[in-house]
């Protein structure tokens, strides 16, 4: 069940808790939850000049003394925030820079990381929020694309950003920040005055305009960065606050990425909106979570899957039934990982979620069924417009009749999930800066001549109570045998096996073979057994879908997000030549190690599969 809990003294914000009260009954129903969300929402576009950085104004006026953002190493009250934006906001004003601007950020989780972005976006600057994990040549990339008037860099990533300048064509103006840095951006910005900005000192900014570029992770080649609309972020954090209905009480624990749109929108601007505050950490700790969790008496997190699984298989924790949490919310939750990390931390409620920066449609799973991304209740059927359509796994597209429209596909048939596009705002693709890419989201004629959707890459279906579920990213299911094997289906059937810490599911081509033989990466502990796991792949999936190749990593790799990294274990296949993790193949009844004479044979299309 839900909890309520007194207020902790603002003079204190990381005083210790209680004991939480569990007895306590829930805050709101499903249905209230969908209804918050409508009304904050719904009165967005009728104020087209009230954008995010207004509405935090009022809330500083509100609650100026209360903390707002408690970093490692500082503390923002709403009004110290404000402050520090609108100087940031006039710093970018006498710097030269206008309406239409770009900006590129390149910072570690910090509250200042906030402050920036939302002072230079007030005044029309959109900023380009940069990975601060790429280097090189991709890090170039994402700054080119961009094509930013400068670059605000921390001074302890000055390393990385010189690793990128020799792939630029032109090197950027470059404002530095931080304790380290000289003529910093907070040192140049200290004169300026700290009140809200008055009308006609700033151009006038309004919703449809851009606020930031945001990333996609880079998983299947270079990033591409999302147009992201002061009206989109305020549909992201309106919409959210009306389904966590946040309070001056709640404190959101966030250790994701803040260049993020989840880490670094969703989850800190759903909550402000609240009055309430955002612990902000630079990266998720297992071993240090719980502590911190409870220490800064958080009441709300916002997760990605993998980090619940982290915090399932990590040792026991003294602490991890001592915090206040009321709420997890966050998306890519697998089924085999909901229940028990519900179970172990006394978790009160699960809200997760389906979404992408880019994309015009959202799922939200307000009723907490386990495995579901979310539904469409029927009230909002005709708001939120989800359509699952047959996909052809040869072409990569959705399948088409004789008609050339896309095929419904039934209730519990995996299919591509499309959102259907309008002049709506919210329902307006923003798009890439690339105007290719752009093009290659969108579908036409799906239902009806002229009609526009757009394209989500992902593989769900639905049941019948309404209910979607991811099955898996188009590009990740593979065929063999004749049949498509869903990576995230057989991953999850892999992670139900004792001593299997983590699996990436991926096909390799064989020689002599068509399409692509399942092949699974595993990350193994204590309990683990060949013989067991064979067992268990016999009577949990059919024959076509169980892996028939093994690779036994101590680690697997991930990108910055907790995403799997599938690319490069493809390439290495089943070769013992391209690496020293332990290779079998599942062959009469057992897996057997690969050694240089058993793959000589399989690649020379000599062993019959």
């Amino acid at each position: 069940m839900d909890q309520s809990f007194p207020a902790m003294p603002a003079s204190d914000p990381l005083a210790g808790s209680p004991e939480p009260d569990r007895s306590a009954p829930p805050r709101a129903s499903s249905t209230a939850g969908w209804l918050g969300a409508l009304a904050r929402t719904a009165r967005i576009d009728a104020s087209p000049e009230r954008i995010f950085p207004h509405v935090l104004d009022a809330i500083a006026v509100e609650r100026p003394h209360a903390p707002a953002l408690i970093g490692d190493g500082e503390i923002l009250s709403h009004s110290e925030l404000a402050a520090r934006r609108n100087r940031y906001a006039r710093w970018a004003l006498a710097r030269g820079l206008t309406k239409g601007d770009t900006v590129a950020l390149l910072m570690r989780n910090c509250p200042d990381y906030l402050a920036v972005w939302l002072g230079l976006t007030r005044v029309g600057v959109c900023v380009a929020l940069l990975n601060t994990n790429l280097r090189g040549a991709g890090l170039a990339h994402c700054i080119t694309v961009a094509a930013p008037r400068l670059v605000i860099a921390a001074a302890d990533l000055a390393e990385a950003l010189d690793g990128a300048l020799p792939h630029l064509s032109e090197r950027p103006h470059i404002v530095w920040q931080g304790p380290d840095a000289q003529d910093s951006l907070a040192a140049a910005s200290a004169g300026f005055r700290e009140g809200p900005l008055g009308p006609g000192e700033a151009p006038p900014v309004t919703l449809r305009d851009p606020a930031l570029l945001i990333y996609t992770s880079g998983t299947t080649g270079l990033p591409k960065a999302a147009r992201v609309s002061h009206h989109r972020v305020m549909m992201w954090t309106h919409w959210f606050a009306g389904l966590i209905d946040p309070t001056p009480d709640d404190r959101m624990y966030d250790c994701l990425p803040l260049y993020h749109s989840v880490g670094g929108v969703v989850a800190p601007g759903s909550v402000l909106l609240g009055g309430g505050s955002v612990v902000i950490r630079e990266k998720f700790s297992a071993s240090r979570f719980w502590a911190d969790v409870t220490g800064t008496g958080a009441t709300l997190f916002q997760y990605i899957g993998e980090l619940c699984r982290y915090l399932t298989l990590a040792e026991p924790d003294p602490a991890e039934r001592r915090h206040r949490l009321r709420l997890c919310t966050g998306n890519g939750m697998r089924p085999e990982v909901w229940e028990a990390f519900q179970d172990r931390f006394a978790i009160p409620r699960i809200l997760e979620f389906y979404a992408a920066t880019e994309g015009t449609l959202s799922l939200y799973n307000v009723e907490g069924k386990v495995g579901a991304v979310g539904r469409v209740p029927s009230f909002m059927a005709r708001r939120s417009p989800a359509l699952i359509v047959r996909h052809d796994a040869a072409t990569g597209l959705p399948a088409r009749d004789a008609r050339g429209r896309c095929i419904p596909a039934e209730f519990g048939e995996a299919g591509e999930l499309l959102g259907r596009l309008s002049d709506k705002a919210e329902y307006t693709f923003e798009g890439y800066t690339s105007a290719e890419e752009s093009a290659r989201k969108v579908l036409r004629d799906v239902l009806e001549p002229g009609d526009a959707w757009m394209r989500t890459g992902d593989l769900m279906r639905r049941d019948a109570q309404g209910f979607f579920f991811f099955v898996d990213r188009i590009g990740d299911t593979f065929r063999w045998k004749g049949e498509n094997v869903a990576t995230t289906e057989v991953a999850e059937a892999l992670h139900r096996v004792a001593g299997v810490r983590e699996a990436n599911v991926y096909g390799v081509a064989v020689p002599g073979a068509e399409g692509r033989a399942g092949m699974a990466a595993l990350a193994v502990g204590p309990g683990f057994d060949l013989a067991h796991l064979h067992a268990e792949m016999a009577t949990r999936l059919p024959a076509y879908a169980r892996p028939l190749f093994l690779r036994l990593s101590p680690e697997l790799g991930h990108t910055e997000t907790f995403k799997q990294k599938k690319g490069a274990l493809a390439e290495d296949g089943f070769d013992p030549d391209r690496t020293d993790d332990p290779l079998y193949i599942d062959r009469d009844g057992a897996y057997r190690r690969i050694d240089a004479t058993l793959y000589a044979e399989i690649a020379g299309g000599r062993l019959r599969l």
